[in-house]
Formats: C-alpha cells, sequence, structure tokens
C-alpha cells in the first residue's frame, strides 16, 4: 500500500465536507509515513475527538463514497464491519447511496458484503430497494443469498417489486430468487407489485412463477 504523502492529507482536511474534517484517528496512525512537523500537526488535529466522532467520520465517508478516508481509517485499525446505533455497517451504507467504488473497497478490505443491520436488512435488501443494478450484481457475485430475508420475512425480490425495479428483479430471477416466498403478513412478491398496481411487474413475476 503506497505511502500518504503530506501534501495528499493536507488537501484532504481541506477537501472534506465539514461533516468529514479532522479524520484524525486515520491520521495519527499514519503519522509515521510523514515528516516530523507535519506529524505533530497531525497530532494536533487529533486533540478532543472522541471513538463516536469517528466512527461517524467513518459512516459518512462511506456515505459519500471518501474512500481515501476509509482506506486510511482501516488502515488505523478501524474494523471494516464496525457498526452504528442501528447496525449499519459502512457497506450497508456505501451501497444504499449507490456508492458503487466504494463497496468494492470494503470488500476488498474484509468487509462481509452480505451483513445484515439491526432489523435483518442486507445490502442487497437496500439496492433493491433503490434500483442499484451494478450494485446488486456486486453483493450477487459475492455470494449473497438472493433469498435472504429480513425480520419481517422479507425479501430483495419483494423490495425490488414493491418499488418496480425491474432491472433489479429480471438479476434476482435469473440468479435464483424465489417469487412464491411469503413475508409474515402473507404478500408475495407478486401480491405486492399488484398492491402498487404494476401490471408489467405482476407480469414478469406471474410469469417467474409459473416457470419454476
Amino acid at each position: 500500500m503506497p505511502r500518504i504523502s503530506t501534501a495528499s492529507l493536507i488537501a484532504a482536511l481541506w477537501l472534506v465536507p465539514a461533516a468529514l474534517a479532522g479524520p484524525a484517528f486515520a491520521f495519527v496512525q499514519l503519522a509515521e509515513t510523514l515528516d516530523s512537523a507535519a506529524a505533530a500537526s497531525v497530532q494536533h488535529d487529533a486533540a478532543g475527538l472522541s471513538q463516536d466522532h469517528i466512527k461517524e467520520i467513518f459512516f459518512d465517508a462511506a456515505r459519500q463514497g471518501r474512500d481515501d478516508l476509509l482506506d486510511g481509517l482501516i488502515r488505523s485499525g478501524m474494523k471494516p464491519d464496525e457498526r452504528d446505533a442501528k447496525g449499519y455497517t459502512a457497506l450497508i451504507l456505501a451501497a444504499y447511496n449507490g456508492q458503487a467504488k466504494t463497496v468494492d473497497l470494503l470488500i476488498q478490505k474484509g468487509a462481509n458484503p452480505c451483513a445484515t443491520d439491526a432489523k435483518g436488512n442486507s445490502s442487497l435488501m437496500g439496492v433493491a430497494f433503490k434500483g442499484e443494478t451494478g450494485i446488486a450484481q456486486r453483493l450477487i457475485a459475492a455470494h449473497c443469498d438472493v433469498n435472504a430475508r429480513n425480520d419481517a420475512g422479507q425479501t430483495a425480490l419483494m423490495m425490488a417489486a414493491m418499488f418496480g425495479r425491474t432491472d433489479v428483479v429480471k438479476m434476482l430471477l435469473v440468479n435464483g430468487a424465489n417469487p412464491e416466498l411469503q413475508d409474515q403478513a402473507g404478500n408475495t412478491a407478486v401480491k405486492l407489485a399488484q398492491q402498487q398496481v404494476n401490471p408489467q411487474m405482476v407480469t414478469l413475476l406471474t410469469e417467474a412463477v409459473k416457470g419454476q
């Protein structure tokens, strides 16, 4: 892994949004790569930052696709699968916010692409809801279960069907998603599409059921 230059650190401090300013935990751990003057500056930036603040920086970086900050924080000791109060991992947040490159980085760094939040929702469910086809393909390629359920019994296919994400639905079906599964309320993907008055989706899923 290449060392981070003094100039790069200074640029990062100026360019990051206010919510992400001062990723001191990463900077302190990387200080050994700098000259003594730069290291002293980095130590100064670290003053007063709590571990909770550092975690907030980590999660905000995931949302905004700031791979430079994520990389520095992880190399400094932050766990790739660190969770926030709702059980979200950085990868879940990156996927939901359409940060495909960040998803790739986090997987490379050892993050679990199939981790779930406090309600059992996975990254794949989140991108199915948002219609992020490219990220969905990445997660499927990483062997995430297309038929996994959250605490309400809902699957990624149900979420994609409910919100009319046709491309994601087709991808999930090709990769083994079961259109006949029911959630805890007794809804199948077809029923959810019917509730949303989406005849094209109903036809697509009904044909998938017949083809099984």
